[in-house]
């Protein structure tokens, strides 16, 4: 098949196979901005999922969404020890631009309300080393400026919302890896979502995250469930993984034969990133349409290859040796239950105790380990006692490691 035409390279085609079988999330967000628009409460949303199925993309596709409606959209990823307040106002400055809103005094109060939101993230510093976030009026004095981030949130997300109404339009915060927020900050999230569900103001917040997002909510108010809809984003279905894979094919006038849909999904789980990661090496080695099972199979060795550096390699390289040795471990005990018939998922959800016992430790010594290893996003804990691998298939890929 021609490699110039490849639908399935990264950035390839108008609908990549993470969106396949999202049309239901995608429909439901179109009712939610419908609904805000209309001063009609509304929840906001979170997407949870494990790597690679697509969570980031939908996302931008949200994201998108809410631009064609006319909203005022800023997008930012969260990231380990970092604060909210310089990423938050750089993303509500974006949307306060993309809102259209005749410049004027109230413009420029809330621009003013920003920065002086993103500036107390250094406090006591002299005016010429505070950081400047490209707004070209004075920081406002006295409003969102408390040091309370919590307070400060409030403040800045209720003028915001106020300034969007005005103009019969809304606002989205998209936050991806929320997981990785500190717990001052979700704290704020929390209750400036709170304060927008009772004034009825068009603002929304977008989450994206590992499975235990909401578990990470729910510690830092009680009152969060009632705040979010949670969307689980799982791999797809066999129908799904299929029409992922054809429909990209068939813009380009070639096909899948049913057995080679079979085999690429046996080979990828239905995760959407490893469909996309095999079907554009299938698509490179195969000679003819339609495509077969044994092409799948000659193209396999290239794809894990592939994914074994970018995709699970790269993850791996960040640990240390004792990391190393807790996420063997876990590998290992995984297979040894898989084997015994016990119901272990498919990325390895395995008991703490297990593990200190598996390498003849104190659990206690392990306690560094694993919490490394869930601060870099490689493990997660979705019940207490029990981890599993972030990664699907990351198992797999340790087991066949020297």
């Amino acid at each position: 098949m021609d490699p110039i035409k490849n639908p399935y390279a990264p950035g390839a085609g108008q609908r990549p196979p993470e969106l396949a079988g999202r049309d239901e999330q995608l429909e439901r967000f179109q009712v939610v901005l419908e609904r805000i628009r209309r001063g009609r409460p509304e929840r906001s949303m979170i997407l949870t999922g494990l790597r690679g199925v697509g969570k980031t993309v939908l996302l931008n596709a949200l994201r998108s969404t809410a631009v064609r409606a006319r909203w005022g959209t800023g997008k930012y990823e969260a990231r380990p020890e970092q604060g909210m307040r310089r990423p938050m106002a750089a993303a509500l400055h974006v949307a306060v631009r993309e809102l259209g809103h005749p410049r004027g005094e109230e413009v420029d109060h809330v621009l003013g309300v920003i920065k002086a939101f993103a500036q107390k993230d250094q406090p006591g510093a002299k005016l010429r080393d505070r950081w400047n976030p490209g707004i070209d009026v004075p920081a406002m004095s006295g409003r969102a400026d408390s040091g309370d981030i919590e307070i400060d949130l409030v403040e800045l997300f209720t003028d915001v919302g106020g300034l969007a109404a005005d103009v019969g339009k809304g606002v989205g915060i998209f936050i991806d890896e929320m997981q990785d927020l500190g717990p001052e900050d979700v704290s704020a999230i929390c209750a400036a979502c709170h304060e927008l569900s009772q004034s009825a103001l068009p603002v929304i917040v977008v989450g994206a995250g590992l499975p235990h997002l909401p578990a990470v909510l729910s510690a830092s108010k009680s009152y969060s469930e009632r705040l979010f809809r949670y969307n689980r984003i799982d791999r797809l279905s066999r129908e799904e993984a299929a029409r992922a894979l054809q429909n990209p094919a068939a813009d380009e006038g070639a096909a899948w034969a049913g057995e080679a849909l079979e085999a690429m999904y046996a080979a990828t789980g239905g995760y959407p990133y490893f469909i996309q990661a095999y079907g554009k090496e299938v698509w490179d080695l195969a000679p003819a349409s339609p495509i077969t099972a044994e092409d799948v199979r000659v193209a396999a060795p290239e794809a894990e290859a592939e994914l074994a550096v970018g995709f699970f390699g790269s993850r791996y390289e960040r640990a240390t040796p004792g990391e190393r040795e807790y996420l063997r471990a876990m590998a290992d005990l995984a297979a040894q239950q898989a084997e015994a018939g016990r119901d272990v998922d498919e990325v390895g959800s395995v008991a703490t105790a297990d593990i200190a016992t598996h390498l003849g430790r104190k659990p206690q010594s392990l306690s560094p380990a694993r919490d490394a290893l869930l601060k870099k996003g490689l493990i997660y804990s979705g019940e207490r006692g029990r981890i599993a691998f972030t990664v699907p298939h990351f198992g797999r890929y340790l087991l066949g490691q020297a």
